[in-house]
């Protein structure tokens, strides 16, 4: 088993383009799940193959994970990197049934993404203080990512050559290599454009060449204080760092991303051209911001209109049946 886990890593890395995290995901579930189940064969047995893996060991692992206080959500991302494993077998390798499509995804609790308010976005834009090159590009950082929405790997990934300054446009290189042009606003832009100022040498401002599309030297929008490209994990500290300082406390990147568009659609922005700048490829995933906008609405009228007659928070305890 563990020369297809192997050859699965390959074809996510290959074909797939799948990201370093999504890879190592993959990696620590099935090397778990194969941890679990190569002690249940028989002594002197040869190491376990995919095809010896059935329903009811499955099942089993399942059940060993839940009695571990393994998150419902942890429990049905490995259900799901099983469920992909064996899929890439059966098309790429030959292989049997699949054993974890029948079982059922443990029932996870609906969870509406934090989203900061319009003043609390507007506050953390202002955070980074002073005119340093760190606080100029951390202030851009802050801006691009709640001004497009990018996914923090798309923001590290960016390059100087995918801005279009006059468009107002940048791409963004998302899941499995999948590309997209997604507007960015002028303050994100002005921001960038003070970052790259404060660079020595001059040479690290936006040249025309770089407004107009991919040069062939790609060169990274964020940088390090060595010149090279900021990292994921930099990001969530930097972000970290300064939300810290809001009223409900530290908040992820991804929080940027909620907020950009749970604000798009406050202000009647369309659902589907929401889903494109966000990169999804069901409306379903983008359709959870609805849930969002209505939850902040109740909460605004519940607190605003002068014949609700109720606090905000209540409203879901004055519906509730007195029998």
């Amino acid at each position: 088993m563990e020369t297809s886990i192997r050859a699965f890593v390959t074809f996510l890395e290959e074909e797939r383009g799948a990201s370093s995290q999504t890879i190592r995901a993959y990696q620590s579930d099935l090397r778990q799940f194969l941890a679990f189940a190569s002690p249940k064969r028989a002594s002197g047995s040869a190491p376990l193959k995919p095809a010896d893996v059935d329903p009811m060991l499955v099942r089993e692992y399942l059940y060993w994970l839940d009695q571990r206080r393994e998150q419902a959500s942890s429990m049905a991302r490995k259900l799901a990197a099983l469920r992909t494993f064996y899929r890439f077998l059966n098309r790429h390798r030959d292989g049997g049934p699949n054993p974890a499509a029948e079982i059922r995804t443990p029932k996870l609790p609906r969870r509406l993404p934090r989203v900061l308010t319009k003043d609390d976005a507007g506050a953390l834009m202002e955070f980074p203080e002073g005119e340093s090159p760190a606080a100029r590009r951390d202030r851009a950082i802050l801006e691009t990512l709640y001004s497009t929405g990018a996914r923090v790997s798309e923001l590290v990934g960016m390059n100087r050559e995918d801005l279009d300054v006059r468009e107002g446009l940048v791409r963004l290189r998302g899941k499995g290599r999948k590309e997209r042009i997604v507007p960015i606003g002028d303050v994100a832009l002005e921001a960038i454009e003070e970052y790259h100022a404060s660079l020595k040498p001059a040479a690290s401002r936006l040249t025309p060449a770089s407004r107009r599309g991919r040069g062939p030297h790609a060169s990274p929008v964020f940088m390090n204080a060595r010149g090279g490209r900021l990292t994921v994990r930099s990001i969530d500290r930097l972000v970290g760092g300064y939300s810290a300082r809001l009223v409900g406390g530290r908040v992820s990147p991804h929080a940027l991303r909620h907020s950009f568009a749970t604000h798009l659609l406050d202000e009647g922005a369309d659902l589907r051209a929401i889903q494109e700048m966000l990169g999804h490829a069901s409306l379903a995933t983008t359709q959870k911001y609805t849930h969002v906008a209505m939850d902040h609405l109740m909460k605004v009228y519940d607190r605003a209109h002068p014949r609700a007659g109720r606090m905000p928070g209540a409203r879901a305890a004055a519906r509730k049946p007195k029998f």
